[in-house]
């Protein structure tokens, strides 16, 4: 019976110490110490290697260092928890996709079928995943015509996300049509972002278009007034002192 409370309580203290090691992991991470953060979660993982949240958290730090091969393989092993979750399927997309975009051009053909598969797949799982299909927008906006970039496919994905988010939408719009040097076309979806949202990034955005790509410094200066009389907002403020300097 002594025995019995023996081993109980080693592992009653070893559990003890796993959540208090997570905890101070956790706060680091929130903190954005990622350096320090990293190598606890690693040491846990050798404890629980299919722990989720633990895996979800390492693969997220390795993110946030921009160790996007690193954070894939540790997604990779995420979704094998559950590969009917579109969360998952994104995050290992999603990794992949910043691996492909930092590597050699060979290395990145070579990885892009994977992106647009666990991409398209999160979109499938979860008819309502913002996230997945904003990347497939950027993804089909920003590839070359030549290795499977297609403006119409990033539209569709826009639609999609206007039906679940109109103010998600009509940004989606903006930027593929800013990106096709569609100016007029990006202004109105933007100014209808603002309509339907009118968050302090609609209005960012809406600004950035006239300034950079429309040569109309004064009308940026205006709608980011217009959007500070709304919000406050410092950073609609920070953009408004650039223009002004």
């Amino acid at each position: 019976m002594k025995n019995l409370f023996l081993v109980l309580g080693l592992i009653m203290c070893g559990s003890a110490l796993g959540q208090s090691a997570f905890a101070k992991a956790e706060q680091l991470y929130k903190q954005s110490n990622y350096k320090a953060a990293l190598p606890i979660f690693l040491d846990l993982l050798k404890e629980n290697p299919k722990d989720q949240k633990i895996l979800r958290y390492t693969g997220q730090t390795y993110g946030k260092l921009e160790q996007f091969e690193n954070a894939t393989s540790i997604y990779k092993r995420l979704l094998d928890t559950n590969e009917s979750k579109a969360e998952y399927h994104f995050f290992y997309g999603g990794a992949m996709g910043m691996w492909a975009k930092n590597a050699s051009k060979f290395k990145a053909l070579g990885l892009l079928d994977d992106v647009k598969f666990h991409l398209k797949k999160a979109a499938e799982l979860d008819s309502k995943h913002i996230d997945s299909r904003w990347a497939l927008v950027q993804l089909y906006t920003e590839l070359p015509g030549i290795i499977g970039g297609s403006f119409s496919t990033a539209r569709s994905y826009a639609g999609q996300l206007k039906k679940i988010s109109p103010v998600d939408g009509y940004l989606a719009y903006g930027y593929v049509d800013e990106y096709d040097k569609e100016y007029s076309e990006a202004e109105t979806a933007y100014k209808n972002a603002i309509k339907v949202g009118g968050s302090p990034l609609t209005y960012i955005k809406l600004a950035s278009l006239y300034a950079d790509k429309m040569d109309r410094p004064a009308d940026a200066k205006a709608i980011l007034k217009k959007g500070y009389e709304v919000h406050k907002d410092a950073q609609l403020l920070a953009e408004l002192k650039k223009l002004n300097s």
